[in-house]
């Protein structure tokens, strides 16, 4: 593997790594009180649009971190609208 592309994946893992704890604790507790729904929705966004961008110009470490990242995001998007629905104020974004 090209130097470029392990530099690529270190970045990818450590960014997705780094932002997983938090998703499993909102999923896990399914408190979403603290969390924007707009935040977490232009996030979700952002996420699918970089798969697609990786996609495009055949960038691997780009799409396995978004691809990895994205399913969560969701879950705890899911989990944000589920409790507005059930009467959870919102947060001011």
């Amino acid at each position: 593997m090209d130097p470029v592309s392990v530099l690529g994946l270190a970045a990818a893992g450590s960014t997705t790594i780094c932002w997983m704890p938090q998703a499993w604790r909102t999923i896990r507790s399914g408190d979403t009180h603290a969390i924007s729904l707009a935040f977490q929705t232009l996030f979700a966004a952002g996420l699918a649009l970089w798969v697609v961008y990786g996609v495009m110009i055949r960038s691997a470490p780009l799409v396995l971190a978004n691809v990895v990242s994205l399913p969560p995001v969701l879950v705890v998007l899911a989990f944000k609208v589920r409790n507005l629905r059930r009467g959870e104020a919102p947060v001011a974004s």
